[in-house]
């Protein structure tokens, strides 16, 4: 004979029914605690993907966003928009990434670094989650000017413009982070943690001993309902559908566009194009469909089963997605022949130093070459185009 159990997982200090969950006897032997989820395979492969695919993606992604960030301040003049934009998401995208070794330390195991740590580092993700996703839209709007619309591009594409727009980008991100910053705290969770209900309808509790935590809390479940449902709802909506809507646009209108013109390097350019957006849509549409169905059924009951799948299916492609961050400077910056000349000079450069410092009688005539090579740099920078794409 079977039996049905709830669990509504709650502290005290959230006052938040987070999931409701099923139990059958014949699931028994997957929980402990009378019925308590434990997600052991959730458990066992956050314990492979934290430290080491994130570490890859920290990795690859402070290497390629690094070069980037250097080109622009030393070696290549921002002359368009798409300067612009691509060296504020290459600083999203850097800053994205140096949060993340902590974000993962925190959910595998504690946060001790307090308060005001706690909330700026998950504030600064949020806002350079948005920020990075807007200047992408940003960037392809910039091309859909430059290309389809050709004849005002002079007008409507200036320095000044995409400065101004860039900064309302990151205004903008810093505002929608808002709930990020004020609700995420430090604590250390001291309530209850779980209420079992059973066909009886006898309670039981469950106590909790964990480390501090930088997580959600709220005063009454009223605010935790809305805030839960509030957040997820605006990243898919502003952080993933809106820059989406706005690249199918753009790109589609360039792309055809391009192929009205009978030439071999704008043919190139509608394969990059197509690239761009197949990397972005491989890469975030699959967690933000599955994070809608996870923010939609938040309050409805699901089997432990089930909650793992869902749990797991959510850190496997939230891990797609963080690789996007990698592969911006790829599709965005390396694809250029002038970038690949600059990177070039960038590790010619440091090699350079590299000896200087490891032969110091050879001081003089290393110093010599390495202003001669950013004489050149100068040179060549007044005759580089500004585009950052191939097109």
């Amino acid at each position: 004979m079977s039996y049905t159990t709830k669990i509504f997982n709650q502290s005290y200090t959230t006052g938040m029914f987070n999931q409701s969950y099923n139990q059958t006897k014949d699931e028994e032997e997957n929980y402990d605690y009378d019925g308590f989820c434990q997600f052991q395979k959730n458990q066992s492969m956050a314990k492979v993907i934290g430290p080491y695919v994130h570490s890859i993606i920290c990795i690859l992604g402070f290497v390629g966003n690094s070069l980037v960030i250097v080109t622009y301040a030393f070696y290549k003049r921002t002359k368009s928009m798409t300067d612009i934009y691509l060296f504020n998401v290459a600083i999203a995208d850097l800053l994205f990434v140096l949060a993340l070794p902590f974000i993962v330390y925190n959910e595998l195991w504690s946060w001790p670094m307090g308060q005001v740590a706690c909330k700026l580092l998950r504030g600064s993700y949020s806002v350079n989650l948005y920020s990075g996703m807007l200047l992408l839209a940003c960037i392809s709007t910039d091309r859909y000017i430059a290309i389809v619309q050709a004849r005002r591009s002079f007008r409507l594409r200036s320095l000044s413009y995409s400065r101004i727009i860039s900064a309302i980008v990151w205004i903008f991100a810093i505002l929608v982070s808002v709930p990020t910053f004020y609700f995420y705290d430090w604590y250390k969770p001291s309530h209850m943690t779980g209420i079992i209900f059973d066909d009886d309808i006898s309670i039981q509790m469950l106590n909790s001993t964990s480390e501090y935590v930088c997580e959600f809390k709220f005063e009454d479940p009223k605010t935790a309902k809305e805030v839960k449902v509030a957040v997820p709802s605006t990243q898919i909506s502003v952080g993933f559908f809106l820059p989406l809507f706005i690249m199918i646009f753009c790109y589609s209108a360039i792309i055809v566009t391009l192929l009205k013109a009978k030439n071999f390097q704008r043919h190139r350019a509608v394969r990059v194009v197509l690239v761009v957006v197949a990397v972005f849509i491989i890469c975030h549409l699959p967690y933000n469909i599955v994070l809608l169905y996870d923010t939609v059924t938040l309050f409805q009951e699901r089997s432990c089963d089930d909650a793992e799948t869902l749990e797991m299916a959510l850190k496997v492609l939230q891990t797609i997605a963080y690789m996007h961050c990698c592969l911006n400077p790829v599709l965005y910056a390396f694809v250029g022949v002038n970038f690949r000349n600059h990177f070039r000079r960038i590790f010619r450069d440091l090699w350079c130093l590299g000896k200087k410092y490891m032969a110091p009688r050879r001081f003089s005539r290393v110093t010599s070459d390495f202003y001669m090579s950013s004489t050149r740099r100068s040179m060549d920078g007044s005759s580089n185009s500004g585009a950052s794409f191939t097109m």
